[in-house]
C-alpha cells in the first residue's frame, strides 16, 4: 500500500501537536533568568514557575483519554490547540506572577493532552504497514519543537528587546498553535472512533479516503477489536500477576527523568550562565544541543530494533554517568568550562539513543492487550510526575551547590544500569504473545 496525500496530511497535522509539545516545554529555558529578575523569584518560586506546566501535563495526560473517547481524537486535539493559544498569549500578556503561573498550567494541560491524543489519532488512522513510522513522526516533531524553541529564544535575544524579551519568547508559540488549530479543521475523524459511535458508513468513507486497500476487511477488524476491548474493559491493572510489568513501567518512566533530561532542557540557559556564559552565548549553545537531540533521536530509532531495548538502555546508562560526572566536575572545580557544551552534547546523544528512543516502545510491549492502555497511562504518569518534581527542585539544589544536581543524576544512572541489567527483559524480536508468556502474565 502506498501513502496517499490525504493520509499524509492528516498525519502531519496530528504530529504538529508534538512540535507544539516540544516547543512549549523547552521555550521556558530562555526566560528563567529574566523572570527571576522581573518577579524577584526565589529558587523555589522559579522551580514552581517551570514545574507548574508539568503538573498541568500530568492532569492533561490523565484526563485527555476521557475527552478523546467522547469527542474523538480530532475534536479533542482542537481543544488542546485552543489551550496552547490561550497559554501562549496569556504568558505574553501576564500582568503578574500568579497570572503567568496560571497560564503556564493551562499550557501544560495542552501538552499532556496532545502527548496522549496525537499518537493515538495517528495510530488509529494509519495502516498497519506504516503505523510505526507514522506514529514515530510525533516523537520526531517533539524533538524538532525543542530545537525550534531554542532557536526562537536565540533569535529573540538577538533583537535586544530588553524587559519585554521574555514575553516575546513565550508568546511567539501562539503562531504555530493558531496554525495547528486551523489545520485541525481539514482532517477527518478516526475511523475507529466513528465505529465506537456506530457511525460505520462514515468510518468506511475515511478508510477509503486514506487509501485502505481493503476497507471492508479493515472495517470488520476494527468492529471486532472494539467488541473485544469492551469485553475486557473490567480487567484490573493493579493485580499481583502484573507486578513485573507495573515495576518496569514505573521504573522506566521514573529513570527517564532521574537522568535529569528535562531539568537540563528547561534550565539549559541557566546552566551555561552558571558557568559564566552570557545570554546570547547560552542561547546559541542551546541550539547546538537541540540539534544533537534531533540527530541522536533519529539514530536511536534506527538502532532500537537492531541492538535491542535493553542493550541501548545499558549503553546509555554508562554514557550518561560519564557525561553527568564530567558536568559535576566542571561546577565542583570551577575549571574547564570550555568542555561544558561538549559534555552536554554527548549527554543528549546518549540519552536520545537510549531512554529517548526506548521508553514508550518498551512500556507498550510489556503489557498484554487487555491492560495495555492502562499500563501506558501508568508509565506516562510516572514519567510526568517525576518530571514535575525534579524540575521544581532543580533550582533549589543548584542554589545550594551547582554540582549537586548532576551528582544526583549520575548516581541515579548507576542505579538504572543495575536495575536494567538484572530485572529488565529484552523485548527485541519477541512477539507480544511470547512476551506475555516470558513475564508469566498470560
Amino acid at each position: 500500500m502506498k501513502l496517499n496525500a490525504y493520509l499524509i496530511k492528516a498525519t502531519i497535522v496530528g504530529a504538529l501537536g508534538g512540535l507544539l509539545f516540544g516547543f512549549d516545554t523547552a521555550v521556558i529555558a530562555g526566560t528563567t533568568h529574566s523572570l527571576s529578575i522581573v518577579y524577584n523569584l526565589t529558587a523555589g518560586a522559579l522551580g514552581l514557575t517551570v514545574s507548574i506546566a508539568l503538573w498541568g501535563t500530568v492532569v492533561g495526560s490523565m484526563t485527555s483519554g476521557i475527552i478523546g473517547q467522547r469527542l474523538g481524537g480530532r475534536d479533542a486535539l482542537r481543544i488542546m490547540a485552543a489551550l496552547y493559544v490561550i497559554s501562549a498569549l496569556g504568558c505574553a500578556f501576564a500582568w503578574n506572577w500568579p497570572s503567568l503561573v496560571v497560564f503556564r498550567f493551562i499550557g501544560g494541560l495542552g501538552i499532556g493532552g496532545s502527548s496522549v491524543l496525537g499518537p493515538v489519532y495517528i495510530a488509529e488512522l494509519a495502516p498497519a504497514k506504516w503505523r510505526g513510522r507514522l506514529v514515530g513522526l510525533f516523537q520526531i516533531n517533539v524533538v524538532i519543537g525543542i530545537l525550534l524553541a531554542y532557536f526562537s529564544n536565540y533569535c529573540v535575544a538577538r533583537l535586544q528587546l530588553g524587559v519585554t524579551e521574555w514575553r516575546w519568547q513565550l508568546g511567539i508559540a501562539a503562531a504555530p498553535a493558531i496554525l495547528f488549530l486551523i489545520m485541525l479543521f481539514g482532517i477527518p475523524r478516526s475511523p475507529r472512533w466513528l465505529v465506537t459511535q456506530n457511525r460505520v458508513d462514515e468510518a468506511r468513507t475515511v478508510l477509503q479516503l486514506t487509501g485502505s486497500p481493503a476497507p471492508e476487511a479493515e472495517l470488520s477488524e476494527i468492529v471486532d477489536s472494539i467488541h473485544l476491548e469492551r469485553s475486557q474493559k473490567a480487567e484490573r491493572l493493579f493485580s499481583w500477576k502484573y507486578r513485573l510489568p507495573i515495576f518496569l513501567a514505573i521504573t522506566i518512566g521514573a529513570f527517564n527523568q532521574l537522568s535529569g533530561i528535562n531539568a537540563i532542557l528547561y534550565y539549559l540557559n541557566d546552566i551555561f550562565r552558571y558557568a559564566g556564559f552570557n545570554s546570547i552565548s547560552a542561547n546559541l549553545q542551546a541550539v547546538v544541543i537541540g540539534a544533537m537531540n534531533l540527530i541522536a533521536t533519529i539514530v536511536g530509532m534506527t538502532l532500537i530494533d537492531k541492538l535491542g531495548r535493553k542493550t541501548l538502555l545499558l549503553i546509555g546508562s554508562v554514557g550518561l554517568v560519564a557525561c553527568l560526572s564530567g558536568v559535576a566536575g566542571v561546577f565542583y572545580t570551577n575549571q574547564h568550562q570550555q568542555y561544558l557544551l561538549w559534555l552536554l552534547v554527548a549527554y543528549i546523544a546518549f540519552f536520545a539513543i537510549s531512554q529517548g528512543a526506548v521508553i514508550w516502545v518498551y512500556i507498550s510491549e510489556v503489557f498484554p492487550n487487555r491492560v495495555r492502555n492502562k499500563g501506558q497511562s501508568l508509565g506516562s504518569s510516572s514519567h510526568w510526575i517525576m518530571n514535575a518534581l525534579i524540575s521544581g527542585t532543580f533550582p533549589v539544589l543548584a542554589r545550594y551547590s551547582r554540582a549537586s544536581p548532576f551528582v544526583f543524576f549520575a548516581a541515579m544512572m548507576v542505579v538504572q544500569f543495575f536495575v536494567v541489567l538484572f530485572f529488565y527483559p529484552e523485548t527485541k524480536g519477541t512477539s507480544l504473545e511470547e512476551m506475555q508468556h516470558r513475564l508469566g502474565i498470560e
